[in-house]
């Protein structure tokens, strides 16, 4: 049995997860997903990781799994150079390099121009206005409402702004998961960024950027074999 630890991305909540954990509790693993205080506009990335070390410390669970999403990538690498977990995975992840910001990160991968790049071919729907377009494409849409009511609790501008502070990759297998249908982070731009910062080939997952809520047995199953 493994205790899969969970972390949003930007603004959001654990509770993002709980379609996935319901299929991984299922298969008689553990979860965990802890609320980021993302909304302390005083927090730092070390409060953010803290959060997360401290979830995983009060269960005094073994065997972990660090799995996050998007914006968490940055907390949850740090964290796993704490934990020291049997695997970590990022979900459609913003991937850092030593010593760069979270807010710099956009600039060095070329994000904008393959997001106008990836508008031109599917029609103006990555990036587009409306999130239930641009993140909830593919989910529900009284679902797609409840997550942007229970989200957008803001983001630490200390962490926005803060250089990742690793030298080096944490010491852990990592696998990385890029979002066929994802209109925010196009999977031709997050394969790339995955080759060129980690060296893997991403797998790939029907649904969009939010896909613990499009897909969430998919994804559940897709984590599983990891094991």
């Amino acid at each position: 049995m493994a205790t899969f630890v969970l972390v949003h991305g930007a603004g959001d909540v654990g509770w993002y997860w709980h379609l996935t954990e319901k299929e991984l509790r299922a298969s008689g693993h553990q979860t965990i997903a802890p609320d980021l205080p993302c909304d302390n506009e005083t927090a730092t990335l070390d409060d953010y990781a803290t959060t997360v070390t401290d979830a995983a410390a009060s269960r005094a669970r073994q065997d972990l799994v660090l799995v996050s999403q998007s914006y968490g990538a940055f907390t949850a690498t740090l964290a796993a150079s704490r934990l020291k977990p049997r695997l970590l995975v990022l979900l459609a992840g913003m991937i850092p390099a030593p010593n760069e910001t979270p807010g710099q990160w956009w600039e060095n991968t070329g994000y904008r121009q393959a997001a106008e790049q990836q508008a031109k071919l599917d029609g103006g729907q990555t990036g587009h206005d409306d999130p239930l377009i641009t993140y909830y494409n593919g989910v529900p849409r009284p679902l797609a409402e409840e997550a942007l009511r229970r989200g957008g609790r803001g983001e630490s501008s200390v962490v926005y702004n803060t250089p990742w502070p690793l030298n080096a990759w944490p010491d852990v297998p990592t696998r990385f998961i890029a979002c066929q249908d994802d209109h925010f982070f196009p999977a031709p731009f997050l394969k790339r960024v995955a080759q060129e910062r980690l060296g893997i080939v991403p797998d790939e997952l029907p649904g969009c950027h939010c896909a613990a809520l499009s897909h969430p047995k998919e994804l559940s199953d897709l984590l599983l074999s990891y094991l």
